[in-house]
């Protein structure tokens, strides 16, 4: 029998843009300016109660399975996701995620919070927020 535990660890990353929060807002808004920085969903449905939803990963396996519920979106202020990860069959995290957009002086300072609940060691809050970060830097790159 596999050992069942959850580690939970809250997050949080900060990046400034020299770009509007109007700008910041539509790169996460907009199917096609996300998926320059994100994979392509298959399905957008960027509404309160709507659907992301989309699978990929390298040649060589796993698929990852990116399954988004917008919880809330105050244009060009706040979103707020919960969303599940799979790696092939298996359920590594259940989140919820909170992107700030807070105008400066010649941009916008993003906040990304987020609280997850991460299953039996398939993935860490290290290893996610590494990646979080990396996400960040990609989209500060088409901005």
């Amino acid at each position: 029998m596999t050992e069942r535990f959850v580690k939970h660890a809250t997050f949080v990353v900060e990046r400034t843009y020299a770009a509007s929060p109007a700008k910041v807002y539509q790169a996460w808004a907009d199917p096609a300016a996300k998926s320059k920085w994100f994979s392509k969903p298959e399905i957008f449905e960027f509404r309160v109660g709507g659907r992301e939803y989309s699978r990929g990963g390298p040649p060589e396996g796993p698929v990852f399975t990116f399954d988004v519920c917008y919880q809330e979106i105050i244009p060009e202020q706040r979103i707020v996701y919960s969303y599940t990860l799979d790696s092939d069959d298996i359920r590594i995290s259940v989140s919820i995620t909170t992107i700030e957009l807070i105008p400066t002086v010649g941009g916008t300072k993003l906040i990304f919070t987020e609280q997850g609940a991460f299953f039996d060691g398939y993935d860490t809050p290290e290893v996610r927020e590494h990646g979080t970060k990396e996400m960040l830097d990609a989209l500060g790159k088409t901005l």
